[in-house]
């Protein structure tokens, strides 16, 4: 069996970026994306203007789990921060170490770019998730509160713009 490895996800790795996708909506309770969604997903990751990067954990041959990241710009620092959007490890590979090495690639991606810090979200429920970012030393941001604008609610702001 072959080393676990983490690595730059390719276009070939398309198919299986799209199956971690739906494994992660599965084991959140989301729908899966739709045709359009995936084909903007595989676009955005790999076409000639990607905006997102993709990691990919595996070991053996197969796919265990992935980060998803893009920059944001935090203006007060004048530097970037790395987003990671998604870090998932199928469940039947958790303990492996995935996670782990998932998340110290980020990390070592962030230091590369120039990156001030690396910040995610975390669903309240999702206990195992808070556990792991714990015990890497992730601090939870309790004077943050998100927010989000979507669907009809977006459209009906941007029509307001001047």
């Amino acid at each position: 069996m072959s080393a676990p490895i983490v690595r730059a996800a390719t276009a070939a790795d398309a198919p299986v970026l799209l199956d971690l996708v739906d494994a992660l909506a599965d084991y959140e309770k989301l729908a899966r994306p739709d045709p359009s969604a995936r084909e903007r997903l595989v676009r955005d990751a790999f076409g000639p203007a990607a905006r997102v990067d993709v990691l990919v954990a595996e070991a053996g041959g197969s796919a265990a789990g992935y980060a998803l990241v893009f920059e944001t710009y935090s203006s007060f620092l004048a530097r970037p921060t790395l987003y990671l959007e998604d870090l998932f490890v199928l469940p039947a590979r958790r303990g492996e170490g995935h996670g782990q090495r998932l998340f110290r690639a980020v990390a070592h991606e962030a230091v590369r770019r120039g990156c001030a810090r690396v910040e995610w979200a975390v669903l309240r429920w999702n206990r195992l998730a808070i556990d792991f970012y714990d015990r890497i030393g992730g601090t939870p941001m309790e004077e943050w509160q998100h927010y989000r604008l979507d669907g009809e609610r977006l459209a009906a702001v941007a029509a307001r713009a001047d």
